[in-house]
């Protein structure tokens, strides 16, 4: 039996090495970190409430059903976003901020609730401030690669 020679392929695709910054900074580790943090809540949420429209006895099965798939589906935005910004990607930058200032009136309306879903509301503010001002730092700006000189990548 002879072997045939094959020609040479490559194992992984050849990417641009200013894509992807050695290191990012801690700034931007913590970003991502808890945009991760809320995503998975929000698919928590969505489970269980998918979970109890088909498995529980809500008022209205339908709308817990529909409420749980659309919160699955809002999870894939902060989830995608950290995803992103921990690749260092300069295009996750907008949807993690699109996604604090959609927790922000989220918050509002729990803190309204009152009772213990104050708690959550703290909780959820406080993390939509904390990531948003850790994207708008200048190191985290720069590692994405966003300034007034950088080119588009």
């Amino acid at each position: 039996m002879s072997k045939k020679p094959t020609p040479h392929t490559p194992a992984a695709p050849v990417t641009d090495a200013a894509e992807r910054p050695a290191t990012l900074p801690g700034r931007l580790t913590g970003a991502a970190a808890l945009t991760a943090l809320e995503g998975l809540a929000l698919a928590g949420l969505g489970l269980y409430m998918l979970f109890v429209g088909i498995a529980g006895h809500p008022d209205s099965p339908q709308q817990a059903e529909t409420g749980g798939i659309t919160l699955l589906g809002l999870a894939a935005l902060p989830l995608i976003a950290a995803r992103g910004l921990r690749l260092g990607r300069r295009w996750s930058r907008g949807p993690a901020l699109i996604t604090q200032l959609m927790a922000l009136p989220v918050a509002w309306t729990l803190w309204n609730t009152g009772g213990a879903m104050r708690i959550a509301a703290v909780a959820l503010a406080l993390a939509a401030v904390a990531v948003a001002a850790l994207l708008v730092n200048p190191t985290a700006t720069r590692a994405l690669g966003i300034g007034p000189g950088d080119q588009a990548r």
